[in-house]
Formats: C-alpha cells, sequence, structure tokens
C-alpha cells in the first residue's frame, strides 16, 4: 500500500514533536544525557524540515536549519 503524502507528513510531524519533547526532557533534567538529548533534536529538526518541504511551509522548513545547528553546536561542545 502506497504512502499517501499526507501521512507521511503525519508520521514527520508527529515522530518529530515526540522527538522534540524528549530532548527538552533530557536536557532539562541536567542528567548527563546531553549527546542523546542533542541527537534527538537533529533527527527532531530533520524530520520536521520534511515535513516542513512537503507541505510548502517554507518559514518552518528554514526554521529548522537553526535548530539543526544548534543541535550540532551542541554535540561538538558536550561531545
Amino acid at each position: 500500500m502506497a504512502m499517501t503524502k499526507s501521512k507521511w507528513i503525519t508520521i514527520f510531524e508527529v515522530s518529530g514533536s515526540v522527538l522534540a519533547m524528549a530532548y527538552a526532557l533530557l536536557i532539562a533534567s541536567n542528567t548527563g544525557n546531553e549527546i542523546l538529548g542533542f541527537s534527538l533534536l537533529l533527527i527532531s529538526a530533520l524530520l520536521f524540515a520534511a515535513w516542513g518541504a512537503l507541505d510548502k511551509r517554507w518559514a518552518f522548513f528554514a526554521l529548522q536549519f537553526f535548530y539543526a545547528a544548534s543541535a550540532i553546536i551542541g554535540l561538538v561542545r558536550w561531545g
């Protein structure tokens, strides 16, 4: 069964949101899980970028580059 554009958007939206929430909790908990947290932020940003591109939400798509850059900075700083 082929996946429709709408289903892909939902997958990217929901999975990106769940990973972003997990990232926020890991960073806020200050439990030494920064690498995992920033990795989740990077994946979330990529999923949100895919959603933005599919749904032609260009401002939202562009915003994900800043989140991805933040994730990379976090990975470099904490790695």
